[in-house]
């Protein structure tokens, strides 16, 4: 198995990697082929193809932020069973972002992640890939130490149509285990900067946003 980085939507591996993400995931997450180019090409965004025998199996982007010292993880894709394909993303990706830190002069803070709240969304099958199953992929998270922020949550569409995107927790990983909170300001900056790419957002995603202001801190909760 080979974890390799893709940087162009010319990669014959990102056709495939995007076939991929279209069969496991809903419309509304997914970013049009075309749009992926400068994603990309952005040094700072990390995409990278599990490839077993030619194919891609799994995927992962995230990208690390040197001014929080945190990381996101944008999507984890495990399109095979029985490679262990979970395990082997996770910790490539850690070993990546172990590195940019150290060039940063420091150790992680954490790293946050949209996670599927499978009580509170339905039809959401994933093309069928059962490691992709909700139920799975949320207690797997919980078991990597993932906590769950106490807000309630919403994204702009990446259809950036100004449509709701909901039934997904955003989540935290600290590097610390012992950290119960984690200050507003840096989840506020954070999707301040993250969701900046869509022009048209949700009046309600800006009513979150204001919510969260009235806070110090936000408590990591049980996943």
């Amino acid at each position: 198995m080979e974890y390799i980085r893709i940087t162009s939507i010319h990669d014959p591996l990102f056709v495939k990697m995007h076939e991929l993400m279209k069969e496991v995931f809903p419309p509304e997450e997914v970013l049009e082929f075309e749009l992926w180019k400068e994603p990309l090409e952005d040094s700072g965004i990390r995409v990278f193809a599990a490839v077993h025998e030619g194919d891609v199996v799994g995927a992962t982007e995230y990208r690390y932020y040197p001014q929080w010292n945190i990381a996101m993880t944008d999507f984890t894709i495990i399109g095979r069973q029985g490679l262990s394909l979970g395990r082997f993303l996770a910790r490539n990706r850690s070993k990546d972002l172990d590195e940019l830190a150290g060039q940063n002069g420091k150790e992680l803070f954490g790293m946050f992640a949209e996670i599927y709240d499978p009580y509170g969304i339905e039809d959401h099958e994933f093309g069928g890939a059962k490691p992709m199953n909700p139920f799975v992929r949320r207690e797997v998270l919980s078991h990597m130490g993932y906590k769950k922020l106490d807000f309630p949550y919403l994204h702009p569409s990446w259809k950036n149509d100004g449509e709701a995107v909901k039934g997904l927790d955003f989540c935290f990983l600290p590097a610390d285990e012992d950290i119960t909170e984690i200050p507003s300001g840096l989840v506020i900056n954070f999707l301040s900067e993250y969701y900046a790419v869509l022009s048209a957002k949700p009046q309600e995603w800006y009513g979150m946003i204001e919510q969260l202001k009235e806070k110090e801190k936000i408590s990591l909760l049980p996943l």
